[in-house]
């Protein structure tokens, strides 16, 4: 088992780790949690030999083997087959049994071997980064944020796998309900130490809240024994009779150990501004159908009512038309097919994509957050601003200069300042960390109004759904009623266990058939040529792009140790641009995905089809 001694770690005057010891026991299944920029992924690269330690050790036995799964998927092959093959040694190259087993393992067919690896949803590729990953046999898997950009179907695979897996785990993951549900040990960054409980991460941070309370008790103790003994002190070191003992008391005060106030992290802590509405129904949609191209709609013949305080989620698998769905609803997109009737009292607050994307880059975030309404002044744009942690100068940073998740949080100051009675919420989660997660879903739980959520939170799904728009089965449908109900009457027919349909015989020979097939590829193939190229451009850009900022932020951090305000502005700008280059890309590389899953299904079904 791998095994921290001593361990200390810093970055540009900053410590991460000081003087930490931890030993990995057998078997055991870690949810290692703490805020952002606290040290968790760097601790994953000193235990890969990726990032050197400052002082102390790290111990890990001769042949034991650490895995870890990458986010970007870059594939080379032309087949499945050949592209898990790469990892094999040079003498086990050809060794395709080994690999066949653990695709099959998977869920994956003897059809889908000779498959283009890019031809597969996101939820697929993830699992053929897993077999490449498994097949060099590891011991032990660190896994830092898995679940990034995978859909509901292949988040509930996932949390099957890590559970079934034979070995050690330390997992970083912003999704609490996910990370409870597969692991035996909550492990925290605390005070620049590692803190291990048995249990979830309820019970971590429960154990830590008792912690710091029995901590300032002893605390408050210690000063007031501490002003007492300086008092003395102060009254009898001058006096001849009493000089002896001011002395020894003298000695006692200096033996004793200063106890630091304890750090306290920043939490995201609102509740929504809700606008009152006489309406029993706030909308109503009827015979509601969408599509980019009008032969192949998304969604068509969706019909409910929107009745004061429900709270619809719409979910599926990515690429299906969700977001398009609530932004169809949200009057983001032309009208095409069916009738949206609003109550005249009805009002909404956005959050989505488009609207983080229109955010004034120019202006500070107290300034953006005021123009939501010409009812809020700067003084309560600047409260606003301090619940979504940007308290005090932080407020007055341009939008320009700040990363994905802090726009995020700048949206929802502005919808926090947007009197409404209905949510439009896409991906709320998307760039928070666990504690924020929780104050979201306390604000949406105690929120008087309605709420439209398009997630692939099963947390928030259970918490707070009471109605579906399902996308499945090549369609979408209105579900009355809750998820639990959902997943007992209906259920995800992707998910291993159900029962598959028998296969009819071919209907045309085996060399036609191959024939076509070879035909439909070649012609799908070509059609995603542009956005297969688009999407590995965007990808190597990122990757270029994170590693200039990562080499741009350590000149910062070295500007900012020696207070040179020059060069601080200098790096803060080239940060800045940096960050609005990769943002960019990423806006590049979400179209790209979306159109390029959208193609591959369209010609998964003319293969399904010469396979019938």
């Amino acid at each position: 088992m791998i095994q921290l001694t001593n361990l200390s770690k810093g970055f540009g005057g900053q410590t991460l780790f000081n003087d930490v010891n931890f030993k990995m026991q057998p078997q055991q299944k870690i949810g290692f949690v703490g805020r952002n920029g606290s040290g968790k992924s760097t601790l994953f690269k000193m235990i890969l030999g990726e990032e050197s330690v400052d002082s102390g050790s790290i111990s890990i036995p001769k042949n034991y083997r650490i895995g870890t799964l990458k986010q970007h998927l870059v594939f080379t092959e032309p087949t499945v087959r050949e592209e898990c093959a790469l990892v094999l040694p040079e003498d086990e190259q050809w060794n395709f049994y080994k690999i066949e087993k653990l695709l099959f393992g998977l869920g994956f067919s003897e059809a889908d071997l000779d498959k283009d690896p890019l031809s597969f949803s996101g939820g697929y590729q993830i699992r053929i980064n897993l077999v490449k990953l498994l097949a060099t046999e590891p011991n032990m898997l660190l896994l830092d944020e898995p679940t990034n950009y995978l859909d509901i179907i292949s988040l509930r695979w996932l949390k099957g796998f890590i559970r079934e897996f034979d070995g050690e785990v330390i997992l970083i993951t912003h999704d609490r309900d996910f990370m409870d549900s597969v692991t035996t040990h909550t492990m925290g960054v605390q005070r620049k130490g590692l803190h291990l409980v048995s249990g979830d991460s309820y019970k971590y941070y429960g154990t830590l809240e008792l912690a710091d309370e029995t901590y300032e008790k002893t605390k408050a103790n210690q000063d007031k024994k501490r002003k007492e003994l300086e008092e003395f002190v102060a009254r009898n070191k001058a006096r001849a009779s009493t000089a002896a003992l001011a002395q020894s008391k003298q000695k006692e005060l200096d033996k004793m150990e200063e106890m630091d106030d304890l750090a306290t992290d920043t939490n995201l802590s609102f509740k929504f501004n809700y606008k009152d509405t006489p309406a029993k129904v706030l909308f109503r949609a009827d015979a509601l159908g969408f599509g980019y191209n009008p032969d192949e709609p998304l969604f068509e013949n969706i019909t409910f009512a929107m009745e004061r305080g429900k709270r619809l989620a719409i979910i599926g698998k990515n690429g299906k038309g969700k977001s398009t769905l609530l932004n169809y609803i949200a009057g983001e997109l032309g009208e095409q097919q069916g009738n949206l009737e609003f109550h005249p009292s009805t009002m909404f607050a956005h959050f989505g994509q488009t609207n983080i994307e229109r955010l004034n880059t120019k202006v500070t975030i107290v300034e953006e957050i005021a123009s939501m309404s010409k009812e809020v002044g700067i003084p309560q744009a600047r409260n606003i601003a301090g619940r979504m942690m940007f308290s005090g100068e932080l407020g007055d940073k341009k939008i320009e200069v700040l990363s994905g998740g802090e726009r995020s949080r700048v949206m929802l100051g502005k919808i926090i300042a947007t009197p409404a009675n209905l949510l439009f919420l896409d991906e709320p989660t998307n760039h928070l960390d666990m504690q924020s997660i929780d104050a979201l879903a306390d604000a949406i739980d105690n929120f008087e109004g309605s709420l439209i959520m398009v997630t692939h939170s099963e947390m928030l799904l259970h918490r707070l759904a009471d109605a579906l728009i399902i996308f499945h089965k090549g369609g979408a449908e209105y579900f009355d009623g809750t998820y639990a109900d959902f997943l007992e009457k209906i259920g995800w027919e992707e998910e291993e266990g159900n029962t598959k349909p028998k296969k009819k015989k071919p209907k045309i020979d085996y060399k036609e058939r191959k024939k076509l097939r070879k035909a439909v590829t070649k012609e799908r193939n070509e059609e995603r040529k542009p956005y297969t190229k688009e999407i590995k451009e965007c990808e190597e850009k990122i990757e270029k792009l994170e590693a200039d900022m990562a080499v741009k932020n350590k000149a910062l951090e070295k500007a900012s140790a020696s207070g040179d305000n020059d060069s601080i502005m200098e790096h803060s700008k080239e940060v800045g641009l940096v960050q609005q280059e990769i943002d960019a890309l990423f806006e590049r590389l979400e179209i790209a995905t979306e159109i390029d899953d959208e193609i591959v299904m369209k010609y998964e079904e003319k293969l399904a089809e010469i396979d019938a």
